[in-house]
């Protein structure tokens, strides 16, 4: 291909309507969908209000303060890598099948968004097991783990590495299925909610998502930093289980609540406290 028709190829299909749907509006719309997750909770354990304190995961004080701006100093940098990455892999994503044609009937979003939870979630635990081995540990996955005790906001504080390799699990689901956009945007969104929730530091009982079927909640990733090791998978417990990796403490943690303890009670309990 001759170098101006090269650059007709890669100004027609930058032109395409679908390059502003998929890698533009999805990056825009995971960008505005933490934000409206994660600030309410952060704003939460900001307050400190006593109320709350009960349901306080860990017994440590949660350093708001100090995660916002790091946080956000991450995001930065993550965020415009991200962009930068997924703009020019267009000339492969517009490939893959994800399209803004006819919408699906309601039941195939639905199914098809939760299909992309559960394989999601089934990738991430496997990443997250090789973060934990010795040389990504060292060089990627410990940026993360800087974080001993969660706020929201710090969701999104991770190496550009683990970013891009998150937001590239992400997509693993839409592109096998070649979904609608719009699909790909509720799964988003849905995702940016378990990234906050999974940071939230608080093990509040009316919590909406604690009742999802396999979703263990705030706690169970909050214990994987508190504990630094186990409870690999993102949101739904079932992998941990199934392969021995529950992290210390963390059923001695349900059983406590069980039997009417509150999060902070159960948490000193499953320390020995």
């Amino acid at each position: 291909m001759e170098w101006a028709g090269f650059l007709d190829y890669i100004k027609t299909i930058y032109s395409e309507p679908l390059f502003w749907l998929f890698p533009v509006g999805s990056t825009v719309i995971g960008i505005v969908a933490f934000q409206v997750w994660a600030l309410p909770m952060t704003w939460l354990a900001w307050k400190d209000f006593p109320s709350l304190r009960k349901y306080r995961i860990q017994d440590r004080k949660i350093d708001v303060g100090y995660w916002m701006k790091a946080s956000y100093r991450s995001m930065a940098v993550n965020y415009s890598v991200g962009f930068v990455s997924i703009v020019l892999s267009w000339p492969l994503l517009r490939l893959s099948g994800v399209h803004a044609g006819p919408l699906p009937a309601w039941y195939v979003i639905v199914a098809q968004v939760l299909f992309f939870i559960v394989l999601d979630d089934f990738l991430y635990y496997w990443m997250h097991r090789a973060m934990h081995t010795r040389w990504l540990f060292k060089h990627v996955h410990a940026y993360h783990h800087r974080v001993r005790t969660p706020c929201a906001v710090a969701g999104n504080y991770l190496h550009w590495g683990e970013y891009l390799a998150t937001i590239s699990l992400i997509l693993v689901g839409p592109v096998l299925l070649g979904a609608h956009v719009l699909t790909l945007w509720i799964w988003v969104v849905v995702r940016q909610l378990e990234a906050a929730d999974g940071h939230f530091g608080y093990d509040l009982p009316w919590n909406p998502l604690r009742f999802l079927p396999l979703y263990d909640g705030t706690s169970y990733h909050d214990f994987h930093h508190g504990r630094f090791k186990g409870n690999f998978a993102g949101a739904l417990g079932y992998m941990d289980k199934l392969f021995g990796t529950r992290s210390d403490g963390y059923d001695r943690y349900e059983a406590l609540k069980e039997e009417g303890a509150a999060p902070a009670e159960a948490w000193q309990g499953s320390t020995g406290k």
